[in-house]
């Protein structure tokens, strides 16, 4: 059996972190921290996504952001903050942003989009890594040498479900997580 994917709430304000994380512990551990200082105590490898407030008394949650990139933990932060974006946010680490109030849908949704742009991206990078064996040996072997392989046909078969599976989850995908994974370039004025 899996383990839940673990999230950590980091919010000041008690009460509302409290609800964030009864809305979630049902289907996911939850840890909570009410500071800066104690968000950086919780967070290690084992958390998968952090819902992160950016003003918060002691360290900011900027701060927070900023070392927990630095650790080079392969988290999710999401900024659920009453802070409007500004062009500060260009230099921020973080896969989502989110301005409150924020409503139980809301959480949960951020959640388990973050969740799926993880999945996402770990089956494209097998995809691609996979791709670029079958390739290699491709260019330099006779087709009889590989029909007669039984690691490149395994290859074979795993590149084929992984690519299914990256399918599924497009087609799981909400249009604002979409967007968020394959930003469109062309939109940037440059």
């Amino acid at each position: 059996m899996t383990p839940s994917p673990s999230i950590l709430v980091v919010e000041d304000e008690t009460e509302l972190a409290e609800l964030f994380a009864e809305w979630l512990s049902e289907e996911y551990d939850v840890r909570v921290a009410t500071t800066g200082e104690d968000a950086l105590e919780r967070v290690d490898e084992e958390v998968d996504v952090v819902l992160l407030d950016r003003l918060m008394p002691g360290i900011s949650g900027d701060e927070v952001l900023e070392t927990i990139r630095d650790r080079g933990l392969s988290v999710r932060v999401a900024m659920v903050t009453a802070v409007e974006p500004d062009f500060d946010v260009l230099k921020m680490g973080f896969d989502d942003y989110v301005v409150k109030p924020v409503f139980r849908e809301d959480v949960r949704r951020l959640v388990e989009g973050l969740l799926e742009r993880d999945q996402y991206d770990q089956h494209l990078s097998d995809l691609f890594a996979s791709a670029s064996k079958l390739a290699a040996l491709e260019s330099h072997k006779s087709a009889g040498e590989l029909e007669t392989s039984e690691e490149y046909l395994r290859l074979k078969a795993e590149f084929e479900r992984t690519r299914e599976r990256i399918e599924e989850l497009e087609s799981g995908m909400s249009e604002r997580d979409f967007d968020a994974v394959f930003y469109d370039l062309s939109e940037v004025d440059i």
